[in-house]
């Protein structure tokens, strides 16, 4: 039997940084665009349409992360 060796996985610290390194207007889009697909789930969900819950998992976190930069950015600003 052949040992299948996994790809690397894509950490948090990469994800954050990713984020980190776009300006605000940028963070202030992206965030609008995951609300307006988590609108999009949460509708698919209640009509039974939704081919992959986890996707909403997903989003929430992604969300979670780029309001915490931001909230970084604004106190950063007034100090």
């Amino acid at each position: 039997m052949a040992s299948k060796t996994k790809a690397p996985a894509k950490t948090k610290s990469s994800k954050s940084k990713d984020i980190k390194e776009l300006s605000v207007k940028e963070l202030e889009n992206k965030l609008r665009d995951l609300k307006d697909e988590g609108f999009t789930l949460r509708i698919q969900k209640a009509t039974g349409t939704l081919e992959n819950p986890a996707r909403i998992r997903v989003l929430r976190r992604q969300a979670a992360r780029i309001q915490t930069v931001l909230s970084a950015h604004r106190i950063q600003a007034k100090a």
